[in-house]
């Protein structure tokens, strides 16, 4: 069964998804690899209190964290990109080469750019941290603009306020 509800936040709206009761996907405005919206299920709030606020705390600057349980659907190598990115700490960057290594597959960056792409879970599993071999912004599903705006929060060179 899924679920979801939509929260404001300072990088626009973001549409929270859950499946059976745990939070499965997190979408921005406008993101590349959206799901339909169709595929989100019914709208309600419940089984979204901890996600809501974990967010809450994160973008006022008082957590760097997230614990909410998450259920990350993909293929078996898409799933361990993903859990490299939750080991990034905050306000830190990784290079997609450095990703592929750290998964012993260093000829792997074009495949660890693509599961960072279809991360069903942007800012909790923080592909925003991840840029290109020469610290430039790369893709970002959710727009360069917003991928610079989280950089510089992390970093304490901004603050969250409204995209």
């Amino acid at each position: 069964m899924k679920q979801h509800t939509v929260i404001d936040s300072p990088y626009g709206p973001l549409t929270l998804v859950a499946t059976d009761g745990v939070l499965s996907g997190l979408y921005m405005t406008g993101q590349r690899h959206r799901p339909p919206e169709e595929t989100f299920g019914d709208p309600d709030d419940t089984p979204f209190a901890e996600a809501t606020e974990e967010l809450a705390a994160y973008f006022a600057g008082e957590s760097k964290d997230f614990s909410v349980r998450l259920h990350l659907h993909g293929t078996p190598f898409q799933r361990s990109v993903w859990a490299e990115l939750r080991r990034i700490p905050y306000g830190e960057t990784r290079t997609y080469g450095q990703l592929a290594d750290t998964l012993g597959n260093p000829g792997a960056s074009r495949a660890v750019g693509l599961a960072n792409g279809r991360n069903p879970l942007g800012i909790i599993v923080p592909c925003h941290r991840v840029v290109g071999a020469d610290g430039s912004l790369t893709g970002y599903g959710g727009g360069l603009a917003r991928k610079q705006r989280l950089l510089d929060f992390e970093r304490g060179e901004g603050a969250a306020a409204l995209f």
